[in-house]
């Protein structure tokens, strides 16, 4: 057994780890990391997650309410989500939510929630179980299902069979399973915690982590085999959780998870809005470094990229695009 020495203990992850950050990735036949050898159906709920383009995904996590009730902002599930839906990738659901909220018409890849246990009534909140079994996430045409485990704490060995159990079961039908790295009060949240726990999920066989940003995240997703999703987390000020986006993408990871920074916004809608401004500032701050070509990828957003190229045309002159 491998053991961990004091640096890690501490939260830093071991400087004598080489992780290659100057080697890029090799190049793969397919856009999902890792996944090469997976299945055709695999493939397929996998394109759904991840544009093919860019081999990334903005989701919205609104499962809060297995565990917290109606939260601040998802109080009208029915009146929200409509209102947002055109500019979300994934939704990230319980099936409660989705079959009473969420129009099938939609068409949008869902990341199903399969574990249920305590809410936060309880003192502890680590101790989970399966919730939704192989059949319903079928009739429910999951494109994957998502697994909360509980590394470092008492319930950690029920949690890893809860992601064991789903990733055989989904790996039997084409289904990906997302493991959710959770903290909480008594738990690690800082690089060597978020190293361990993506790369053990990774290796137990989920297609795809969920996890928090931080320190040395460049490190985090170099480690781990598969795509890495960041979650929002708390809400912040809209420039922070902008700039949080920009640079966990630009640091290897393969998507964001905006949740409470969405919806518990003034104006979730905004919101996007919001992005097309930061875009546009970090597209002038490339062009100021002597960047003098720019590709943007409309993601099947046209209305954006146009907003983006307006705001520059008044800015820099239609000489300058």
């Amino acid at each position: 057994m491998a053991d961990m020495d004091t640096k890690e203990r501490t939260g830093a992850i071991n400087p004598e780890k080489d992780f290659h950050l100057d080697i890029a990735p090799g190049k793969t036949n397919f856009h999902v990391k890792g996944m090469d050898n997976v299945d055709w159906g695999m493939k397929d709920r996998l394109s759904r997650i991840f544009n093919p383009k860019s081999g990334n995904t903005l989701m919205l996590a609104f499962d809060h309410g297995y565990i917290s009730g109606a939260s601040s902002g998802l109080e009208r599930l029915d009146i929200l989500i409509p209102h947002l839906a055109e500019d979300i990738d994934v939704f990230m659901a319980t099936r409660g939510a989705l079959r009473t909220c969420v129009p099938p018409t939609f068409n949008k890849a869902v990341a199903l929630r399969c574990t249920a246990g305590s809410t936060v009534l309880s003192d502890d909140v680590t101790s989970e179980l399966i919730g939704v079994d192989i059949d319903d996430a079928i009739r429910m045409n999951a494109s994957c299902m998502a697994v909360q485990t509980f590394l470092g704490t008492p319930d950690e060995k029920s949690s890893i069979a809860n992601l064991v159990n789903t990733i055989n079961a989904g790996n039997r039908y084409g289904i990906p399973t997302l493991g959710v790295v959770a903290v909480g009060k008594q738990m690690a949240r800082n690089p060597q915690f978020f190293s361990l726990a993506t790369r053990v999920i990774a290796e137990l066989g989920a297609q795809l982590v969920k996890c928090y940003y931080c320190e040395d995240f460049e490190k985090i997703t170099a480690g781990c085999p598969v795509p890495i999703v960041v979650a929002g987390g708390k809400k912040l000020p809209i420039p922070e959780a902008l700039s949080m986006a920009y640079h966990a993408i630009s640091e290897g990871a393969h998507g964001m998870d905006m949740g409470r920074n969405i919806f518990q916004a003034e104006d979730p809608k905004a919101m996007a809005q919001a992005g097309v401004a930061f875009a546009t500032e970090q597209i002038i701050d490339l062009i100021a470094n002597g960047v003098n070509h720019i590709h943007l990828y409309t993601m099947n957003k046209p209305w954006i990229t146009r907003a983006i190229l307006s705001n520059l045309s008044e800015i820099l002159g239609h000489a300058a695009l």
